[in-house]
C-alpha cells in the first residue's frame, strides 16, 4: 500500500510539472494531450453518439485547455478533471447551440460490453439492457453524467466528485439516488409489460 501511494505521489508530481512546462511548451501540452485524448474522446462520445461530433468537440476541449493553461492553477485536483470539466462544457453549449436534448448514446456501450461477453450471456441480457437503455435516456443530464463516468470511465466517486465539482458524499448520495430510481423505474416497466391486455 505504501509504495502503491508512493508512485501515485511521484506520479502526480511528475504530472504537475508537466502540466507547469506545459504552459509555456507546446510540446509538454502534447504530451498531456497523448495522455488523455482518448478518455476525453470517450467521454464526448458517450454524451453526443457520434463520432464525427465527438472527434470535433474533443479538438475543441484540447484546443481550450490550451489556450487557457497559463490560468491554469492546480488546487490539489487533478489535471484530468480540469480537462473534463472543460469537455463537460463544450457538450453542453453544443447541446444549447443545437437544441438538441440531452441523450447519452450508450447503445453502442452495450453493443460493447456483450460483445465482450460469452454468447449465452447475450442472448439472456440483450432485452434487459434494451429496457435498461430506454430508463437510463430518461434520467436527468447529470446522472447520466455519473453513470459515463464511474461505468465507462471506471472512476472513483473522489474522482468523479473533482469532475463534477461535487464532494464525494454528494456523488455517494447522487449515485444511490440515481440507482434507486433506475430500479423503481425498471419495476415499473416491467409490471406494464406484464399486464395482460384486453381484447
Amino acid at each position: 500500500m505504501i509504495e502503491k501511494n508512493a508512485a501515485h505521489e511521484a506520479g502526480t508530481q511528475k504530472e504537475s510539472l508537466l502540466v507547469e512546462q506545459a504552459r509555456s511548451d507546446p510540446a509538454a501540452f502534447g504530451l498531456l494531450y497523448e495522455k488523455y485524448v482518448q478518455k476525453i474522446y470517450n467521454y464526448v462520445y458517450y454524451r453526443t453518439g457520434n463520432h464525427h461530433d465527438a472527434e470535433d468537440l474533443t479538438a475543441k476541449t484540447f484546443h481550450r485547455a490550451m489556450k487557457h493553461i497559463p490560468r491554469y492553477e492546480q488546487r490539489g485536483v487533478p489535471f484530468s478533471a480540469w480537462l473534463y470539466r472543460i469537455a463537460h462544457n463544450v457538450v453542453a453549449n453544443w447541446y444549447r447551440d443545437r437544441s438538441r436534448r440531452k441523450v447519452i448514446a450508450l447503445d453502442e456501450l452495450v453493443l460493447y460490453q456483450q460483445w465482450r461477453q460469452s454468447p449465452e450471456g447475450l442472448v439472456e441480457e440483450t432485452e434487459e439492457k434494451g429496457e435498461l437503455l430506454k430508463v437510463i435516456r430518461q434520467l436527468p443530464a447529470d446522472r447520466q453524467q455519473l453513470l459515463i463516468l464511474k461505468f465507462v470511465e471506471g472512476m472513483s466517486n473522489e474522482a468523479i466528485g473533482q469532475v463534477m465539482g461535487r464532494s464525494e458524499g454528494a456523488i455517494k448520495s447522487l449515485y444511490h439516488r440515481t440507482l434507486l430510481a433506475l430500479r423503481k423505474k425498471m419495476t415499473s416497466q416491467s409490471q406494464r409489460s406484464q399486464k395482460p391486455r384486453r381484447r
